[in-house]
């Protein structure tokens, strides 16, 4: 049986300092920026707004999926309505890193016409590495 007490101190130990101070946290947004990392706490807002999103998403299509929830133009606008929201915690990051988000996509669109050059998916796909990932 697991003491979570004990538990509890093995997270504490093995948790960053950063997570733990705020002034640590000041430190790290600070030494961020100056690294070039030009909005380090809009970034922040981005990735932490596109999790609480998703989750969000995945939780109305868990409804649809298994708690018999009818796909109708209601729910279908819900979806798109989260979507929506995700793509505007997206734009977020994009922002924060001086991205221009058309060529994030463009730059995806390389990424997976080289992985499958003949359009299609490829289940026995080798990554750069050679690993295959069929087996993942």
């Amino acid at each position: 049986m697991i003491d979570l007490n004990k538990y509890k101190e093995f997270v504490d130990g093995v948790t960053s300092e950063t997570s733990k101070s705020l002034n640590d946290t000041r430190d790290r947004l600070t030494e961020l920026e100056d690294m070039g990392l030009p909005h380090p706490s809009r970034i922040l807002t981005g990735a932490i707004g596109i999790s609480g999103e998703v989750g969000e998403y995945n939780e109305l299509v868990k409804k649809l999926m298994f708690h018999s929830k009818p796909y109708n133009q209601e729910f279908k606008d819900r979806l798109e309505s989260e979507l929506g929201d995700i793509m505007w915690y997206w734009i977020q990051n994009c922002l924060a890193l001086h991205l221009d988000p058309n060529e994030v996509i463009a730059k995806n669109f390389e990424k997976l016409k080289d992985r499958h050059p003949d359009g299609e998916f490829n289940p026995r796909y080798v990554s750069d590495s050679g690993v295959s990932i069929s087996g993942i």
